[in-house]
């Protein structure tokens, strides 16, 4: 009986023992089940943030993935951001719904409209809520939201690649091209005549030394042969993951403008190597950068100490030295003087006259140049001061000589105007006016209405005589003035009035009439007048 109620007992215990090792499994099971359940929910999982005066106070997880795949710093920055480019009026309601509780949101112009819902909770909370249509019957909303996001700035990428004229390419360790954006395959396929080949050609190789160093830091030029015509490109290199990433940008203006500078150089140097004027530019810190073959020849300065380009300072000293300055007073005020040189030349259009001790004279101008830079320009005016002064002599000696006559002499212009009178001209009639008219009007003031002045005033006004004519008229202090005029070249007329002839000079006594001394006067021009 003992032993039938031990194997019993021992049974009741298996069987308490195994059912609790099938309870466990199935608690095991069925928490599984849950999990898998749980899981599903979360991948359904709503897109929701909870914000709090712009700051993200929560988040569900998928809008903590879709927030991690935005651009820009600041989580609300960057959600208003891509939710401005689909709900416009976004930034208009938000983050202040002011009255309004709830408000959604709906895209426009999709087939697909993306929804948003807009809470007020109160305190400056606010919950927004994303749903994707698109993905409600996949029952996976986040990641189609992440998608959607890096999708549509895939495509902005690629349609600015594309559109791009320069080239870009990438390619691995043993020059293999991996991608290449539309530039560089139509440039391909036009190499190869329309035909598309893979792998594709490496149009710039990239191992091959650069033809011309490019204007740009860190980047070559290199030139592509294309239908008999060379494009040139600045190309640019970097190292990801391995491989290189070039881009080549379009290099042929950049190329064109480097090209013409050089043309324009050129033909300066052959310019001013040609011209008789000296040429010396310092740059801004006062270094000689330019000279031509007239400034060797006019200071006989030696080519090596040009081409060492010295200061302005060595210049000058040097020129001091080779007495090609005029010769200071002592050593502080030349310098003093040069400094004034180069402060004028530096601010504006400065020019100096150098009398030199050889007996040589040189205009030196300094000129104002971008960035700093002076320009001094050097020329020998010797040959133009002296004709200068030689011709200030003449003038000089004829002005001595139309004053030694005895003559009251003036010439005028084919247009009237004074050229020049004598001293003896001015003493005669007082004031010398401008112009012929004016010295009519006071031979009229002077001398009265007479027929030797009329004679004389049609004689003036008629066409330029042949021959020089003669006539007389009443003086100014009375008695008779004789006249004579003569043309000259460019229709000029010479006048001149000889010394005034007293009334008494017959040695008869003037007649007295009723009528005064005035006809009287007017009878013996008459008679000099008719001979």
């Amino acid at each position: 009986m003992v032993v039938h109620f031990l194997i019993a007992f021992a049974a009741a215990v298996l069987a308490v023992l195994a059912g609790l090792v099938l309870l466990r499994l199935a608690d095991r099971r069925g928490r599984a089940r849950a999990s898998q359940g749980r899981g599903l929910d979360r991948a359904q999982e709503p897109i929701a943030f909870l914000f709090q005066g712009g700051t993200l106070v929560d988040a569900t997880t998928p809008a903590r993935t879709l927030l991690s795949s935005l651009p820009g710093d600041g989580d609300w920055q960057r959600l208003s951001a891509w939710l401005g480019m689909r709900l416009p009026e976004f930034g208009a309601l938000l983050p202040d719904l002011g009255g309004a509780a709830r408000i959604e949101m709906k895209e426009r112009g999709s087939d697909n409209p993306l929804r948003l819902l807009a809470e007020d909770l109160g305190d400056g909370m606010l919950r927004l809520t994303l749903a994707d249509p698109a993905a409600e019957d996949a029952g996976i909303l986040v990641d189609s939201l992440s998608l959607r996001a890096m999708e549509h700035e895939l495509e902005i990428l690629r349609g600015a690649m594309d559109l791009s004229p320069m080239l870009a390419w990438r390619q691995d360790r043993h020059g293999q091209i991996t991608w290449a954006n539309s530039a560089y395959l139509n440039l391909a396929e036009a190499k190869a005549q329309g035909q598309t080949v893979w792998p594709l050609p490496r149009i710039i190789d990239l191992s091959a030394r650069p033809v011309q160093p490019a204007a740009a830091a860190g980047a070559r030029r290199v030139q592509v042969e294309h239908d008999g015509q060379s494009r040139w490109y600045d190309c640019h290199l970097h190292e990801i993951g391995g491989q290189t990433v070039a881009i080549a940008l379009p290099a042929d203006a950049a190329v064109r403008a480097e090209r013409s500078l050089r043309e324009f150089v050129q033909t300066l140097t052959k310019t001013f190597a040609d011209l008789p004027i000296g040429l010396a530019i310092f740059d801004r810190d006062r270094n000689l950068q330019l000279f031509n073959p007239a400034l060797i020849d006019l200071t006989g300065l030696a080519t090596g100490f040009l081409t060492a380009r010295p200061t302005l300072y060595a210049f000058l000293d040097r020129l001091r030295e080779g007495r090609m300055v005029p010769e200071p007073k002592d050593y502080r005020s030349w310098r003093s003087q040069m400094s004034s040189l180069e402060a004028a030349a530096a601010s504006g259009h400065h020019v100096e006259l150098w009398s030199l001790p050889g007996g040589q004279t040189y205009r030196v101008a300094g000129r104002p140049h971008p960035d700093g830079a002076v320009a001094f320009l050097f020329e020998d005016i010797t040959s133009e001061i002296s004709l200068t002064r030689k011709f200030r002599a003449d003038l000089s000696l004829g002005a001595e000589v139309m004053d030694a006559l005895e003559d009251a002499v003036a010439v005028f212009a084919a247009n009237g105007d004074l050229l020049i009178s004598n001293r003896r001209y001015a003493e005669l009639w007082g004031a010398v006016p401008a112009t012929l008219e004016g010295h009519m009007q006071i031979w009229t003031e002077a001398c009265g209405a007479s027929p030797g002045l009329a004679t004389l005033r049609d004689a003036l006004n008629a066409a330029l005589p042949d021959e020089p004519m003669r006539g007389a008229m009443a003086g100014p202090a009375g008695g008779l003035l004789s006249w004579g005029l003569r043309g000259l070249s460019e229709a000029r007329l010479l006048l001149s009035f000889a010394a005034p002839v007293p009334a008494r000079a017959s040695g008869r006594e003037p007649a007295r009439t009723a009528e005064g001394p005035e006809p009287a006067r007017d009878a013996a021009m008459s008679r000099v007048l008719t001979g």
